[in-house]
């Protein structure tokens, strides 16, 4: 899907040499009339990242989070944002926090006149908010001041909210709190994804950034307050809140499927281990305790839940392959089973 609606406008003292942070300097790097610097790290903030280069907006330096393990054999692995930067010879710093008095005067130094957020993952203390001269604008994934904080796209599945988008805002020390210099919505597709939803608001957050960030710089923007009577906040996931509860409606079980896909993913207790699923649907009830296999075969699996059941379309064992409800059902004797 990829309908966007009209983008909404509204006017309206110490020093250490030895850094605690990793920095990769290229041997020269473009600039653009405003000196910018961007922090983020996933892949929703190397497309606004993207977006700036493709734009003559080329930041002075990319600030990410540290190389961290990932996968199976827990490999140390670059960001996004970091394997984008390296590749585009933009300078890169890699901080462990930026509340270091070391970090703050190398930001310092460097003038920013704007600092360009998007997914950083680490705050930015008072000290750095206060350095550009023309703030910090943050490219935000929800349409403030609904769901600020970490998860929103996950809680807007969550929540069963018909539409999402990205917004620009100016950052200060509350938690999404800043004002709103534009925004763009989307509808949410009835099945889609926590990930696939991410990706398109990544495109659009890029693509309201470069539209507008040049009339923020001219102050030609102005930033409208939220309005605090609707703020509403998506928490950091946590693994645990990923666990099915069977004893919930069928609907509110396939929207946590749905919102907890790619990351963490769902997932239910099976014989002491944790069987993730990927995709389900809704299907007719047919009665039986929640949690009980009242189905297991060729057509998949179905569960019954508190009202109405699911049928489990993609499912996988801890260290295995993705495999359909049918190929699940082959392996594991599920009939009669009540799953935890």
């Amino acid at each position: 899907m990829k309908k966007t609606d009209e983008i909404a406008r509204k006017k309206g003292p110490w020093f250490s040499d030895e850094l605690p942070f990793e920095t990769v300097r290229p041997d020269h790097y473009k600039m653009s009339a405003a000196t910018i610097l961007f922090a983020g790290t996933p892949e929703f903030a190397r497309e606004s990242l993207r977006a700036l280069v493709e734009s003559n907006h080329t930041p002075i330096a990319v600030l990410t989070q540290p190389d961290r393990p990932a996968g199976r054999g827990k490999k140390m692995t670059s960001s996004p944002v970091k394997v984008f930067a390296e590749s585009h010879k933009i300078e890169l710093w890699q901080p462990v926090t930026l509340r270091d008095p070391g970090i703050t005067i190398r930001v310092t130094d460097l003038a920013p006149d704007i600092i360009v957020v998007a997914a950083y993952g680490l705050i930015l203390p008072p000290a750095i908010l206060d350095i550009p001269k023309f703030g910090c604008l943050n490219v935000h994934a929800s349409l403030l001041p609904r769901w600020r904080g970490a998860a929103p796209v996950q809680q807007a599945i969550l929540s069963g909210d018909e539409e999402s988008g990205v917004c620009l805002m100016q950052m200060e020390t509350g938690l999404d709190t800043g004002p709103v210099y534009a925004s763009a919505s989307t509808p949410i597709g009835n099945d889609e994804t926590a990930g696939e939803l991410l990706d398109r608001l990544a495109t659009m957050g890029g693509e309201l950034l470069v539209r507008y960030l040049d009339e923020i710089i001219n102050g030609k923007l102005a930033a409208v307050e939220q309005d605090e009577s609707r703020a509403t906040y998506a928490d950091k996931i946590r693994s645990d809140d990923a666990v099915i509860d069977w004893d919930k409606d069928a609907e509110e079980i396939r929207r946590r499927v749905r919102a907890y896909n790619p990351v963490p993913g769902a997932y239910f207790e099976l014989e002491g281990d944790r069987i993730k699923c990927w995709s389900a649907e809704i299907v007719a009830d047919r009665g039986g305790p929640s949690g009980s296999v009242i189905e297991a075969g060729k057509s998949g699996i179905v569960v019954a839940c508190r009202s109405g059941a699911l049928r489990l379309i993609e499912l996988q064992r801890p260290g295995r392959n993705r495999v359909t409800g049918s190929e699940f059902a082959a392996q594991v004797d599920l009939v009669g089973q009540r799953l935890g």
